[in-house]
């Protein structure tokens, strides 16, 4: 459906509200066209409810009309539906797209596709014709309001798609989201913390990622959290991992089934086109090419970043240290061997001993970290650097990788743990002889080294990804900790992608200078696991007052700038990493109440 149109005796009602439950919604609007002449005063006579409820392959909603009139009040309801069969890429973009005829039907049961995808739209009781050139479908309803009574309607829209990349994932291991909040909320207050944004934050925040549950069609069984919604609804390695590493505290089931998942698509062979290689981690799956922003076309099977791979690595051994069976770890030796290959024989594509990217194929995506728009990685003069692009935070996800890996190795009686630490080692003395920059109180580590390894001097949230990861020294651990937790980083309502003093800075760009909790709570999660976690204080506050401003649903990005936290325009929400980073600030207000220091209150 490209459009949707409620109206009630030919006018559309006056919406006043929207409230989301969980996974669902309600709208509540007033219809101050029936009845008229009827009612004294300005208060409200007639008023419209819409429950919708979404589940696997269908969207069912029910319209309610209520009255105070004194007498009983002929109505019609009508729905005017449209199509106009445009994919997600193009919608998007923006792109114009004119509504498709519906075919014709005999009976009240609409009935088309777009390409594979097959949809019935019912309605009972109502009667279905169409309009302007059959391009629109109008559901109506006839009845009678009831004088001080309630008159309802519903209506079901199914969907069928054999050929999709992605389905929804088995129902029954579903988060417990309740029992798993409550225990939270539970153990912070007998640590003696009381924040009242805690818990519906966590409620729907655990919820949502149940609505993201999907899995492939080549492997069924195992879970993963899609990245977000409407854009990004499928498998996307970075994005499964990490959100899937934030929850590790309270789940580990889908740790286990995004680690399978990932390992079905792992790479295996040189295919520039989709920027695959042996052992490299897939970047997304999609049912048919993607036409990104810009110049960029993606294959279906898109390989083309540059941390995924390391990460799937972090998040074994950490799955391992959490309980993770041993014949589960078992399982996944072979893709380890291959992605800890990958990671020196491709991922190193110059053989400077850093792993970079760049795009060979010239429809790919610029830019393969985690900030992949095309103009993310700038100079601090705002200059755009120029590739094959080193990442600060690749590094330390690259030097975690081999310490964990070698941790794996040893346990599992296979050789290579020696080496891999040494590997890891050296990996630490190059980054530090590279890539930090400035002097003083400002001496940090560049974003990057660009394509003739010159050090991106801009100070980004990028380097707080190193935190934890073992590749900083504690006291470069305490540099990093001081700059983010600075007025010029923490925007108060969660840590800026760029400091504001950058000339690149924007606060409503994508990333250069945005708010993503996800990435807020990544640098919490690192100052906590490097033993600084009185320097998250401000970075858990901000995204506990963000919880609270966005009703409890945290878009995938916004500006900090401003009292009210505005929404990046095409942001994503839910998001599963940003979701799942109210767990992560619950358990940093957990660490902080243990190191006996003060926590963040109401």
């Amino acid at each position: 459906m490209s459009d949707l149109r409620l109206e009630v005796n030919a006018a559309a009602p006056e919406h006043i509200s929207t409230r989301v439950v969980l996974s669902n919604a309600a709208f509540t609007a007033l219809a101050r066209n029936v009845g008229t002449g009827q009612a004294q005063g300005h208060d409200p006579q007639v008023r419209v409810d819409r429950s919708r409820e979404v589940r696997p392959g269908e969207v069912r909603e029910r319209i309610a009309l209520s009255s105070v009139l004194p007498d009983p009040t002929d109505v019609s309801v009508t729905l005017a539906v449209t199509s106009d069969g445009a994919a997600m890429d193009s919608v998007k973009l923006g792109e114009p797209a004119r509504p498709k005829p519906f075919p014709h039907q005999d009976s009240a049961v609409l009935q088309w596709s777009v390409d594979d995808i097959c949809v019935t739209c019912s309605a009972d009781g109502a009667t279905l014709s169409l309009a302007d050139g059959d391009t629109v479908a109008i559901v109506q309803w006839e009845a009678q309001l009831p004088s001080f009574g309630t008159v309802t309607f519903e209506w079901l829209v199914e969907v069928e798609d054999d050929q999709g990349a992605v389905l929804p994932a088995p129902s029954e291991e579903a988060l417990a989201a309740e029992d798993l909040a409550d225990t939270l909320v539970s153990a912070l207050r007998e640590a003696g913390v009381v924040d009242q944004r805690v818990r519906p934050w966590l409620l729907q925040s655990l919820s949502d990622l149940n609505g993201l549950r999907m899995a492939t069609r080549e492997t069924p069984e195992l879970a993963f959290f899609a990245a977000g919604v409407p854009w990004y609804l499928t498998l996307f390695g970075r994005d499964s991992v990490w959100a899937a590493r934030l929850l590790l505290p309270v789940d580990l089931h889908h740790a286990a089934t995004t680690l399978a998942t990932l390992a079905h698509f792992q790479g295996t062979k040189v295919d520039i086109a989709s920027a695959q290689s042996p052992g490299k981690i897939i970047h997304e799956l999609r049912r048919a090419q993607f036409e990104a922003a810009g110049s960029a076309s993606l294959p279906p099977r898109y390989y083309g970043t540059i941390d995924a791979t390391p990460l799937w690595i972090c998040l074994l051994h950490d799955a391992w240290k959490q309980g993770l069976a041993e014949e589960q770890v078992a399982r996944l030796l072979p893709a380890l061997q291959a992605a800890l290959e990958w990671m020196v024989s491709y991922g190193d594509a110059d053989g400077d001993g850093f792993l970079e990217y760049l795009d060979e194929s010239g429809h790919g995506l610029a830019n393969q970290g985690w900030k992949d728009s095309g103009d993310s990685i700038r100079f601090a003069d705002g200059a755009t650097a120029v590739g094959p692009v080193a990442l600060c935070e690749v590094q330390g996800y690259a030097y975690e990788a081999g310490v964990k890996a070698a941790a794996i190795l040893e346990a599992f009686d296979m050789a290579g743990a020696e080496k891999w630490r040494a590997w890891s080692a050296e990996l630490a003395e190059r980054f530090r002889r590279a890539f930090w920059c400035g002097s003083g109180d400002m001496r940090y580590p560049a974003l990057a080294l660009d394509h003739e390894h010159q050090p991106v001097d801009s100070l980004t949230s990028n380097i707080g990804h190193l935190l934890g990861t073992g590749i900083l020294s504690p006291d470069e651990e305490l540099v990093i900790a001081k700059l983010l937790a600075g007025p010029s980083m923490d925007s108060g309502l969660g840590l800026r992608t760029m400091s504001s003093s950058d000339a690149g800075y924007s606060p409503l760009s994508y990333h250069c200078g945005s708010v993503w909790p996800h990435d807020t709570a990544i640098v919490i999660q690192g100052m906590v696991n490097a033993g600084l976690v009185d320097y998250a204080d401000g970075l858990v506050e901000g995204l506990l007052e963000a919880s609270a401003i966005f009703a409890h649903r945290l878009p995938e990005l916004w500006s900090g700038e401003g009292p009210a936290g505005v929404p990046y325009p095409a942001a994503c929400r839910p998001q599963a990493w940003s979701a799942a980073s109210a767990v992560t600030v619950a358990t940093a207000m957990l660490a902080r109440s243990a190191d006996g220091r003060s926590v963040p209150r109401p």
